[in-house]
């Protein structure tokens, strides 16, 4: 169980005690990160990409005895139709054979320099394949599968995992609400061993935790020995747009959440934030759906502690049974 190091506000200060409050209450960590795209166009090695961005907060992690798991983001994280942000910004597309070739490269230097136990080569793969016009879906498919290689090929033993985002799974951001299933994901992507789901249900459409299945993780996996582990994910603690929502209805999210993950023998349960986001010194475009998630932290964004707090608490006080 854990968090990624993503602070309330962009100051080192924040970072710092946010971090502090988190290592705690966790014997995992999360990195998620998209390539340094606007740098490695420039120019700049993969190694030395690695380690300027990543380098200082895997070995804070590895001081602390946690364990890593990595996700690479292969588009844009909150527009899943389009690509990287900086990629769009400098006029190229993971379409060209040159910008997979990049992001291969990355992948290896990521996982030879980082060595994360778990490591993710793409986020919501069949929320892309829904949204995005289909050469962007079929380039993150060639190229993950090429990457994956390449790291085999110098790490044999690398356990390597896509996510999928399990709203779209069962038909509730895309479809009509009739369960769609990830099959087609496990055929794109052989080369993962484990499997990340990335949820929302309030995203979804469900007003309340109580609503979703007992099989609303396990279903994905019915049939397979494959692992599970949610590797962003959460319930906002308060209303945006038309979803209404508190920070008691969050923590109960996080209860019934820990029953879903029992049922489907998960491995790992993480979010990216700890923290509330403090977006007042954002600049964010017309239409941006990052309002939607800045709810999501444990803590708000001054580090005072929600209910769901607790309910991790309690969570992670249980014995870990491997």
């Amino acid at each position: 169980m854990g968090f990624s190091a993503f602070p309330p506000r962009l100051d080192s200060a924040n970072f710092v005690n946010a971090l502090t409050m988190w290592l705690p209450r966790a014997d995992a960590a999360l990195i998620t990160v998209s390539p340094p795209w606007a740098a490695l166009i420039a120019g700049a090695t993969p190694e030395s990409a690695v380690t300027a961005t990543q380098g200082g907060i895997a070995a804070i992690y590895r001081a602390r005895g946690l364990l890593l798991f990595a996700t690479i983001d292969a588009t844009d994280g909150l527009n899943r139709a389009a690509e990287a942000p900086e990629l769009v910004a400098a006029g190229r597309s993971i379409t060209e054979p040159a910008i997979q070739q990049l992001y291969r490269r990355y992948v290896v230097a990521f996982d030879t320099i980082i060595r994360p136990a778990y490591l993710g080569l793409a986020m919501e793969t069949n929320l892309i394949k829904a949204a995005a016009p289909a050469p962007l879906y079929d380039a993150v498919v060639a190229m993950t599968n090429a990457a994956a290689a390449d790291v085999h090929a110098v790490d044999p033993g690398r356990p390597l995992f896509v996510s999928v985002q399990v709203e779209v799974a069962w038909g509730r951001l895309t479809g009509t609400g009739a369960f769609v299933g990830v099959a087609q994901d496990f055929i794109d992507f052989p080369f993962a061993t484990s499997l990340g789901l990335s949820s929302y249900p309030y995203l979804g459409g469900f007003t309340d935790p109580s609503q979703l299945s007992d099989d609303y993780y396990a279903r994905l996996v019915a049939g397979r020995t494959t692992p599970v582990m949610v590797v962003e994910g959460g319930w906002a603690s308060a209303s945006a747009g038309t979803f209404v929502s508190d920070p008691t209805k969050q923590a109960r999210y996080l209860a019934r959440q820990r029953e879903l993950l029992d049922r489907a023998n998960a491995i790992g349960l993480f979010q990216i934030t700890f923290t509330d986001i403090d977006t007042t010194g954002f600049h964010l475009p017309p239409g941006s759906i990052l309002p939607l998630f800045t709810t999501l932290g444990l803590v708000d964004d001054n580090l005072v502690p929600k209910p769901a707090l607790a309910t991790w608490d309690s969570t992670f006080a249980r014995t870990l049974v491997p």
